[in-house]
């Protein structure tokens, strides 16, 4: 099945070469941010408005309560069930967004253990990272299974602590669970299209302008509702946009202050989805700063994908 990938760093234009893609090759969009998937958080994860979307048809945006969890394994189980549904309707899937662990684990066809749960054990490893510190839990996760290990931060706690209690229930470490789930072949034909820019800066600078857009749009008043109705999960407290916002809640900072921590948080962001990105060969990047216009850049992703396709 023939499906289109749009990926790269936030703020680089892949809603609009999406939607653009799908005007012109009869296509429809799915995402893949995993934080677009919740109701409520429209203008922190830049999720695109009725113009934005020019009448093309948007799945997986807005469809989960704000404080229920959502994993990978459930995202990649819809995804590929909307990527059928296109192409029964001879349409072309255009996949689009930043979230890699989403892009990567739907078009390389990782195929998820379901894992049983013990909750007593969790709690008992929760409870000696707790007692004896975080890297105390993390050595333990190092001796049995250090490819996860360094894969995992120390203080990701409950990470740590569920790749133990996994291994512990399966007698099978993630990294080998991980290594079997890729053994099925994909049953896809992704065209990946990477937006970058060449220079550092320019990138930073369209970060920052978002950031201002955002605040015009009411981004303050969308954050304080959320936390206001403590309708926030773990996951979505998490969110960048909400979190750098609270110690002006609080009180205990000015708006300015908080504005300039969440573009140092994006910016940030940026550069690790660069990271992630720029590991797969198969990306077809496209400096946006090197072009005069997006036109310019449709046009050779136009015919990158006719080439591709033919």
């Amino acid at each position: 099945m023939k499906v289109v990938a749009i990926v790269g760093p936030t703020a680089t234009g892949k809603t609009k070469l999406g939607v653009m893609i799908a005007e012109h090759f009869n296509g429809e969009v799915i995402s893949a941010d995993s934080m677009q998937i919740y109701e409520g958080m429209n203008i922190a994860s830049a999720k695109p408005t009725a113009e934005e979307m020019c009448g093309i048809p948007h799945h997986l945006m807005g469809f989960v309560p704000q404080g229920e969890v959502f994993s990978v394994a459930k995202y990649v189980e819809l995804a590929k069930q909307k990527i059928i549904e296109i192409h029964e309707k001879q349409k072309l899937p255009v996949i689009v967004g930043g979230t890699g662990l989403y892009i990567d684990s739907l078009l390389n066809n990782v195929e998820f253990v379901k894992t049983e749960t013990d909750e007593s054990l969790r709690k008992s490893l929760l409870e000696s990272a707790e007692k004896n510190g975080a890297e105390y839990l993390w050595n333990q996760l190092n001796e049995i299974d250090p490819e996860s290990a360094e894969k995992i931060e120390p203080n990701n706690i409950k990470r740590v602590a569920r790749a133990i209690e996994i291994f512990k229930i399966t007698g099978i470490t993630i990294s080998e669970q991980n290594r079997r789930s890729k053994m099925i072949p994909s049953p896809y034909e992704a065209i990946k299209i990477g937006l970058k820019t060449q220079d550092r800066a320019v990138l930073y600078d369209r970060i920052n302008r978002r950031v201002d857009l955002m605040l015009e749009m009411g981004i303050v008043d969308e954050a304080r509702e959320l936390f206001i109705n403590g309708s926030l999960g773990d996951t979505a407290k998490k969110a960048i946009g909400y979190k750098e916002f609270e110690p002006y809640f609080k009180h205990e900072l000015p708006l300015d202050a908080c504005v300039e921590t969440l573009k140092q948080e994006t910016r940030r962001y940026a550069k690790r989805q660069l990271t992630w990105f720029m590991r797969d060969k198969n990306i077809n990047w496209f400096n946006i700063d090197q072009y005069t216009n997006f036109d310019s850049i449709a046009e050779e992703v136009y015919k990158l994908i006719s080439e591709k396709e033919g």
